[in-house]
């Protein structure tokens, strides 16, 4: 079982950064992969980053490689996500979740969800 709450959110102007906490409890954090998703209003929900259980696999959305980076520290049972040349259209809620890497790709949990932390970039 694991709980997962996210912080750092907040009103950035484009181009700053911010970083994204996701602090999960439970002694199996490190036997998941995590990963970052954002839904802007009127929108899915859409992958950001995710990252596995060592931390040397890492993969990107297209609209963000090269300005995030997803990090985690098993000791601290957390995982980040640093932001930086923020625009517009990252505006949006940023939810963590637990779950996997397959042959596909990262597989997200249904369970395992945080509330979500809001991201408003103003232009």
């Amino acid at each position: 079982q694991v709980q997962l709450v996210e912080s750092g959110g907040g009103l950035v102007q484009a181009g700053g950064s911010l970083r994204l906490s996701c602090a999960a409890s439970g002694r199996t954090f490190s036997m998941y992969a995590m990963a970052w998703f954002r839904q802007a209003p009127g929108k899915e929900r859409e992958f950001v980053a995710a990252i596995n259980w060592t931390g040397g696999l890492r993969t990107y959305a297209a609209s963000v490689k090269g300005r995030f980076t997803i990090s985690r520290d098993n000791a601290k049972n957390t995982v980040y996500l640093q932001m930086s040349s923020l625009k517009p259209e990252d505006t949006a809620v940023y939810y963590c979740n637990a779950g996997n890497y397959r042959s596909s790709g990262y597989v997200p949990s249904s369970d395992y969800w945080g509330q979500g932390t809001q991201v408003t970039v103003s232009s």
